[in-house]
């Protein structure tokens, strides 16, 4: 297996859109950037005033549970993350996101993919690219496993089939972009309802701006949650090594940690991120592989979570009250270290229905 990155003089390359590609019978992994979706705005939430580690999550409780939905969407069965992640447990007692809003920090979404039709509900280019739309794929890609309508007869289903995407495009159209960008498009995310922040993107030095954005989300009730990068090492990357932001790590099919996926303390938890199957522009789909698609997970998973949790502490805000389920909400990891483990929707089910 190969790592291929692309650096060049001055410019950051997204490397968390890793894409599988056959070469003479060897896998070769090429690095890029990441996009962003919409949804109506959902009730912010305030900076947490606990610690999330040891947050009281009593008072939270998810609706009485029906019976399961079972999306007949016809690749369903390609998407082997989602049973490994056990979202079924979640879609049988909550609206699967409904009027959660989710930004996409890529390079762009085909807005008028089948599967994704009428999802942006607003979208702003911060690159040189003449488009807002998506040639590169990355973010297209990410905004399916968010957010890919369910049970529609077509293609795959989204982790928060209900909720809507902000497209912002903060990659250009060869994947590539800069700290400040990322920075602007987070901040702009926030501002127009955002609570939900997917930041599939690795930049690999500090920037006091992108951290300022970080918390300027954080402040005003919202979530960052961003790769944690595919070298394979504890070298952190940025913004996922942030307080305020998620990292999030990759795995594989056995649940074990990918071999190309970032790990150590700083990372927060894992998801499925190997051969994953999701949209692609012109109505294609596809697979790709990187921590890119993983981080994709816990953003889906967030959103159904704003939508179910209550405010617990009553500051206002629910992003601690998300942050604290997501994370007492896992299983562990074995072989690498990362932090709280893989997201399991039936933990956190379980931690919030109250019979």
């Amino acid at each position: 297996m190969k790592i291929l990155r692309i650096i060049l003089p001055g410019v950051i390359v997204i490397a968390f859109l890793t894409v599988m590609v056959r070469v003479a019978g060897d896998n070769a992994m090429a690095t890029i950037a990441a996009v962003p979706i919409p949804v109506m705005p959902a009730a912010k939430t305030a900076p947490a005033s606990v610690d999330l580690a040891e947050a009281e999550l009593e008072g939270n409780a998810i609706i009485a549970p029906s019976e399961s939905f079972m999306p007949n969407d016809p690749y369903v069965d390609r998407q082997w993350a989602l049973s490994h992640i056990q979202i079924g447990e979640l879609w049988r007692t909550t609206t699967s996101g409904s009027g959660v809003l989710v930004a996409v920090l890529d390079t762009g979404i085909d807005k008028s993919h089948e599967d994704l039709n009428g999802k942006v509900v607003a979208e702003a280019n911060f690159t040189d690219s003449p488009i807002t739309g998506d040639v590169h794929g990355h973010g297209t890609h990410i905004a399916g496993i968010i957010a890919a309508y369910g049970d529609n007869g077509l293609g795959v289903v989204g982790v928060a089939p209900q909720s809507q995407l902000l497209n912002v495009k903060v990659a250009d159209d060869d994947g590539r972009c800069e700290a400040s960008v990322i920075a602007q498009g987070i901040i702009w995310a926030v501002d127009n309802g955002a609570v939900v922040i997917n930041a599939s993107i690795e930049i690999r030095g500090p920037s006091a701006e992108l951290e300022a954005a970080v918390n300027y989300a954080w402040n005003n009730g919202a979530i960052v949650i961003a790769a944690a990068g595919n070298e394979g090492s504890q070298t952190p990357v940025y913004p996922a090594y942030y307080e305020h932001a998620i990292a999030v790590a990759a795995t594989e099919q056995d649940d074990t940690l990918a071999l190309l996926s970032n790990y150590g303390e700083w990372v927060d938890v894992a998801a499925p991120g190997f051969d994953i199957y999701s949209t692609l522009p012109d109505n294609e789909y596809g697979y790709k592989t990187g921590t890119s698609f993983a981080a994709a997970y816990v953003s889906g998973l967030a959103a159904i979570l704003f939508d179910t949790l209550a405010d617990a502490n009553g500051n206002g805000y629910l992003n601690d009250e998300v942050r604290a389920a997501l994370e007492n909400g896992c299983q562990q990891v074995n072989g690498f270290e990362v932090g709280y483990g893989l997201i399991d929707a039936a933990i956190v089910a379980g931690n919030f229905y109250l019979p």
